[in-house]
């Protein structure tokens, strides 16, 4: 026995030093941190798994989900966190195929921070205006002239940076090269800047000089801006002499001739204007000016027209413009208008329609008239008119079941119902059933408001005058859009039955003895009445004048004998 024992430990002993003899895989993988360690989670984001030991097995797991993983190499794992997780700290652990990898990290996912909305600041730009330019020193071919400029920020915000540049047909700049810088100028600020100009031979026999003068400046945004000013210098004291010597006098310089058009009034075909309503627009076009405008091209919506000189493709621009609310309809924006001379008008008309999207309010439209003036020079005139859009509510006025019998006389009850048969949200007055053949009661309501597809019940009472066709008026009160009161009108007809009376009831037909038993009197007779009888017993009828008794009376009709009038003298 102890043998065999022996044997059995040594066996053991054996196979245990050669199971430690034998190779085996050991998984050392290891996790040492994340990057980012903190992600938002309205978007997908990526976080960098940095370790030791990893494969092409492991997978990044997030409090033991598993994550999309991409194996960068044995160091790098990269893992897709989506969108949507919910706010708070996670486990980020490692998974392999042998077993999962030592150590872990913490992922901190928040919710974005709400982007705090301030109200919209009014626009506000910084713009310059001339008052006055004078040119002063010695005006004649050949002499030196200072420009002076006397103008004014009239804008609501700083310019920053002011340059001036000027350029002339006429005159030559000097010292500046044309160009003076006016700097800061605050808003309401009036600032005064020079040139100096060369008067050069080609003035000869000019009584006005024209120079140009740009002014390019910055807000506080950075946005520049850029203004361009025509100065028409007149020669004080007569005509410039190519001898550089005396000055003439000359006539009293004549205006400026130009032309200009502009929208006197307007007016819509169909009013008030609501969305997907299809409307003519009327225009009343009046050339204001003293020069005669051609070839006017109308553009609305904004735009703009080539002329004047080589034509080239493509000449009138009026795609460029705002059609969010108003499009046009049967013809494009684009008519010609042919010529206008000074002081005439001329009417156009553009179709358009309402954009079924567009909500209440007010929009501007604008008008572009482009033409030719005397010069063959290319203008363009610019305006802008108003359109007012109303949501105006459609309701439907009915009965929500058929209404009882209407009898002559009697009263009955108007199940009237308001269905808001719109789009739109509607806030309703009072609503009010009146009728010239009867009595209403209960007749009036506040409606109050009603959503699209919402109704209203009103159980008014009618009592008919007669039978026949009635008519019901309902009326309700409501403002529109713009504050103003309006009324919508709608009528019902119903029809009134003629009224039953039981004969039996009537005395003149025998079957009874009056209204609750008690006695019915015949009238008192009167002496016509005694005439008409008396004449009836000469012809052979029934004269007497019937008495009715109460009942029980035994009687029936009591008659009267009649008396015999006298009859007058004569003959026998």
């Amino acid at each position: 026995m102890k043998r065999k024992l022996f044997r059995l430990i040594s066996l053991l002993l054996g196979a245990i030093l050669v199971a430690g003899l034998l190779p085996h895989t050991a998984y050392a993988a290891d996790l040492f941190s994340i990057s980012p360690t903190t992600i938002v989670n309205n978007v997908s984001n990526t976080i960098t798994v940095t370790g030791a030991g990893f494969d092409a097995t492991a997978v990044v797991l997030l409090d033991g989900t598993s994550l999309s993983t991409t194996f960068v190499d044995a160091n790098t794992l990269q893992a897709l966190v989506p969108a949507g997780v919910a706010a708070g700290s996670y486990t980020i652990t490692v998974s392999l195929s042998g077993g999962p990898a030592n150590g872990f990290a913490v992922l901190t996912i928040l919710a974005p921070t709400p982007t705090p909305t301030t109200a919209p600041l009014p626009f506000a730009r910084p713009q310059f205006a001339v008052y006055t330019s004078k040119l002063t020193g010695n005006v004649r071919t050949g002499g030196d002239v200072t420009l002076k400029v006397h103008m004014e920020n009239v804008g609501k915000s700083t310019a920053y940076n002011t340059q001036a540049t000027f350029t002339s047909s006429d005159l030559l700049a000097t010292k500046t090269g044309g160009i003076a810088v006016v700097g800061t100028v605050d808003f309401d600020q009036e600032v005064e800047v020079s040139q100096t100009f060369y008067v050069s031979a080609q003035i000869s026999g000019r009584s006005v000089l024209v120079v140009d003068m740009t002014l390019t400046y910055y807000d506080s945004q950075g946005t520049s801006y850029s203004d361009k000013f025509t100065l028409s210098l007149p020669v004080s004291g007569g005509t410039v002499s190519s001898g550089g010597g005396s000055v003439l006098p000359t006539a009293t310089p004549t205006g400026v001739k130009t032309s200009q058009l502009v929208i006197t009034g307007y007016s819509s075909s169909v009013d008030p204007l609501q969305p997907g309503e299809q409307f003519a627009l009327k225009m009343t076009v009046q050339n204001v000016g003293n020069a005669n405008a051609q070839r006017i091209t109308m553009i609305v919506g904004g735009g703009s027209s080539g002329g004047g000189g080589t034509a080239v493709p493509g000449g009138v621009s009026g795609g460029s413009g705002d059609f969010s609310n108003f499009a046009p309809v049967g013809a494009s924006n684009v008519q010609s208008l042919g010529d206008l001379k000074a002081g005439e008008k001329i009417d156009a008309v553009q179709n358009l329609v309402v954009n079924v999207s567009t909500n209440p309010g007010a929009y501007p439209l604008r008008v572009t008239f482009s033409y030719l003036n005397d010069k063959n020079e290319v203008i363009s005139d610019e305006q802008v008119i108003t359109l007012l859009v109303y949501g105006l509510p459609n309701v439907n006025v009915s009965f929500y079941r058929p209404p009882d019998p209407f009898v002559a006389g009697q009263p009955g009850m108007l199940p009237i119902q308001i269905v808001n048969v719109g789009r739109r949200f509607a806030v309703l007055g009072d609503v009010k059933v009146t009728t010239e053949g009867g009595i209403i009661e209960n007749g009036t309501s506040l409606v109050g408001p009603l959503d699209a597809g919402g109704f209203f019940t009103l159980d008014a009472m009618l009592t008919p005058d007669q039978p026949g066709t009635l008519t019901l008026n309902v009326t309700i009160d409501y403002v529109d859009d713009f504050n103003q009161p309006r009324t919508l009108e709608r009528t019902l007809e119903v029809e009134v039955m003629e009224a039953f009376v039981d004969p039996s009831l009537e005395p003149s037909s025998g079957g009874g003895d009056g209204m609750d038993g008690g006695e019915v009197l015949v009238e008192e007779e009167t002496t016509l009445h005694k005439i008409f009888r008396f004449i009836k017993g000469l012809l052979g009828l029934d004269s007497a004048w019937p008495v009715w008794q109460p009942p029980g009376g035994g009687g029936g009709v009591e008659e009267v004998p009649v008396e015999p009038l006298p009859l007058p003298p004569g003959k026998g």
